[in-house]
């Protein structure tokens, strides 16, 4: 038993020696260091390869989206472009340099130092991930930019690697200051703002230019965790973490050496102010932000720059001037219609413009109920017609021709002419026979009763008497759009298209003493790789002085005792003329003071599916709409408020050609009528109407081969062609045949 155990003990022995030995030799510290040294070659050569393999990729689409910024004419925020990124790029040398310093010291101290990558970094950041202490910090600040700028948020291996090799390449091919700005523009600060000019909007209210190193230094803690340390919304123990997060980064600015020490104690926490929800489209901002692309696109921006972003607009107009008109209209019009309970009042839209004079600029602008609720601006739309605030171009294009009557008297203000209502006019190729307001016939009016009453007779003759197309020419030369309109003397009742937009242009060149005003909207275009010229809004000579003076002088009675007396007051010196088009279906009033040129209508458009145009008669249940009425009314309390109340500027007339006072006829045939009602006008002696038209039409007439053409009886068969709406079928012979509404006005 002794031996036999001996030996069995003995062979255990010799096993497990013999084991132990094969195992120290297979894991030699020689071939352990081999190992682990292939490894790192192995390694090594991987990264080579990836390094190699990986390239610096193309921006993706979301780190070059912006917003474009609107801005009123003093720079207040008006409005950011719908976009899915509230951003805008700025220039580093914008950002001041402390403020730079800041987000260095919060997020990187060695940011000018290094390769571009921090392995030290990275695991702090997974650490800081780990305990809830935010998502940034664990890569440097040339990492998180291209995580940003050229990658996606994925936490992959993949892209963690990618990150690595493109940061290398970055740092390697790009200055640091040019990194800075890059991830500046692109990090995410919470409030929807990505970029520090946004940041700065967002917590301070202020550009990023203005910010000071407190504040810089607030917005570079809240990196580490945008919506936990955002002080509107953290939990004390965020407000808390925040505090201490921004004394750590003024703390690391003294440091580097960045910040006086003393300065940075005498600091104290700067709470950002609460947030407040970005404007949108709605209301005015929409119509007001459309016009300004529009001008931009004629300036040869196009969609595609524009959807790119990064525009900071300035526009003309002044925030004040614009509340006012926006009060106004709800004042004036909104208030007194119920458009839910009145059909007519449904299809009521008003629109207005109005410029400064003497510049061009658009100061105001209302395009309807709101930019979201109804598309079609009704400020810039040229869809109907301005009827009779055409009348005084065609008395400008008389002045400026130096035109005749059909008896060779040069025409002016005191130039008489026939005022009977539904007279041929004499000398014309193309029938034209316009009936008057209410059907009235005036005795012998001269041309500034005329326009004072708005005789469409008088002017019917007149176009002819010019020809229309001098008339056309003198239109267009002073800014009516419609070049197709036709030349014929139905013309005369504004049968064109135009808007707002542009009768206040028209008009400005009138109050500008025939100097051409083209309304514009911006004031700058500011793109950091792009530029945009403004529109220059005043050109050269339309008219001459004389000539638009002249204009201006008889557009003074028309507010005084004429058809525009709604928006006459002893508060400031006004000119300007009403107009009603074909069926009531758009009734304006524009006019002007030496300093604002405005431009105001009505609209009728059907609310069934389609639109087209509807009578606006009985509007706010008062009858007949027209252009001395709501239009007139809203521009009263709008330039009075423009005016803060009044002005003593008054028009500097010079050179007023033939006619400087005016010549009065009878009480009965200059007093205007209380109302423009029919009921309220006999005393406008209709009653003399009969006898006195055939005495006075031979003496204007065109020889007699023209009279068949010309007599009453026929024109109701005639003027169609000329004037007559398409949807117009229905009106009952011998009713409106000179195509302008009974108002004429």
């Amino acid at each position: 038993m002794g031996r036999a155990e001996a030996r069995r003990a003995q062979g255990r022995r010799a096993r497990r020696a013999a084991g132990s030995g094969g195992i120290r030799r297979l894991f030699t510290w020689r071939k352990i260091l081999g190992t682990l040294f292939g490894l790192c070659l192995l390694v090594m050569g991987a990264f080579v390869a990836l390094y190699v393999y990986v390239d610096v990729p193309e921006a993706n689409a979301r780190a070059q989206k912006q917003s474009n910024v609107y801005k009123y004419s003093d720079g207040t925020l008006l409005a950011r472009s719908n976009s899915e990124v509230n951003r805008e790029i700025v220039d580093l040398k914008v950002v001041p340099k402390p403020v730079q310093h800041a987000f260095v010291a919060a997020e990187n101290k060695s940011f000018y130092r290094d390769q571009g990558v921090d392995l030290k970094g990275t695991t702090r950041g997974l650490l800081n991930t780990v305990t809830g202490k935010g998502k940034q910090g664990g890569s440097t600040i040339t990492q998180q930019y291209v995580k940003n700028y050229y990658l996606t948020q994925d936490q992959t291996v993949t892209r963690k690697l990618k990150e690595l090799v493109i940061s290398l390449k970055v740092d390697q091919r790009m200055e640091k200051d040019d990194i800075l700005a890059g991830y500046l523009n692109t990090v995410y600060y919470g409030r929807g703002a990505s970029g520090i000019q946004a940041a700065a909007q967002a917590y301070y209210g202020v550009d990023a230019k203005d910010l000071d190193t407190s504040q810089g230094a607030y917005l570079a803690a809240l990196l580490q965790a945008p919506s936990q340390y955002d002080w509107a919304n953290a939990t004390p123990t965020g407000k808390k973490l925040v505090k201490e997060r921004w004394a750590y980064t003024l703390n690391n600015m003294v440091d580097e050496g960045w910040l006086d020490r003393a300065e940075r104690d005498a600091m104290t926490f700067p709470v950002p102010d609460s947030p407040k929800a970005a404007p949108g489209m709605e209301g005015q901002t929409g119509y007001l932000v459309e016009a300004a692309n529009d001008e931009m696109k004629r300036q040869g921006v196009t969609d595609e720059m524009l959807d790119a972003g990064g525009w900071t607009i300035t526009l003309n107009v002044d925030e004040k001037k614009q509340k006012q008109l926006e009060k106004s209209v709800d004042r004036q019009l909104e208030n007194q219609l119920d458009r839910k309970g009145n059909k007519v009042d449904a299809t009521v839209q008003a629109g207005a413009t109005s410029v400064d004079p003497k510049t061009g600029k658009v100061l105001a602008l209302y395009g309807g109920v709101g930019a979201t609720e109804h598309y079609i601006s009704n400020a810039t739309r040229q869809d109907y017609q301005p009827a009779s605030t055409f009348k005084p171009l065609v008395l400008a294009s008389a002045l400026e021709n130096e035109s005749t009557t059909q008896d060779g008297d040069l025409i002016g203000l005191n130039t008489v002419y026939d005022g009977t209502s539904k007279r041929p006019v004499v000398g014309s190729d193309t029938p034209f026979a316009p009936q008057n307001e209410d059907d009235i016939s005036y005795d012998s009016p001269t041309v500034q009763t005329a326009m004072d009453k708005s005789i469409n007779s008088v002017f019917a003759q007149m176009v002819v008497d010019v020809t229309p197309s001098a008339v056309k020419k003198t239109a267009l030369d002073m800014g009516v759009p419609d070049k197709n309109f036709p030349e014929r003397p139905a013309i005369t009742l504004g049968t064109m298209n135009a808007s707002t937009w542009d009768m206040a242009g028209v008009y400005a060149t009138l109050a500008n003493h025939g100097k051409k005003v083209t309304p514009t909207i911006v004031k700058s275009a500011a793109h950091r790789d792009r530029t945009m010229e403004p529109v220059d809004g005043v050109g050269g000579q339309a008219i001459s002085r004389a000539s638009a003076d002249t204009v201006t002088k008889a557009l003074t009675e028309v507010v005084d005792i004429g058809s525009g007396r709604e928006a006459n007051t002893s508060a400031y010196d006004a000119a300007g003329k009403t107009g009603t088009s074909e069926d009531n279906k758009a009734a304006w009033f524009t006019a002007y003071t030496p300093e604002i040129t405005t431009a105001v209508a009505l609209f009728g458009e059907s609310t069934e599916d389609g639109g087209g145009q509807v009578s606006l008669t009985g509007t706010a249940n008062s009858g007949r709409a027209n252009g001395g009425g709501f239009p007139a009314r809203i521009w009263a309390d709008y330039t009075l408020g423009a005016l803060g109340g009044g002005s003593d500027a008054t028009f500097d007339l010079q050179g007023i050609e033939r006619g400087e006072t005016p010549v009065k006829e009878s009480p009965s045939a200059t007093t205007p009528p209380e109302t423009e009602e029919p009921s309220e006008t006999p005393s406008e002696e209709p009653s003399e109407t009969p006898s006195e038209s055939p005495s006075e039409t031979p003496s204007e007439e065109s020889p007699p081969a023209e009279t068949p053409s010309e007599t009453p009886s026929e024109t109701p068969s005639e003027t169609p062609s000329e004037t007559k709406d398409p949807e117009d079928g229905d009106r009952p012979p011998g009713e409106r045949p000179g195509g302008e509404d009974l108002l004429g006005r």
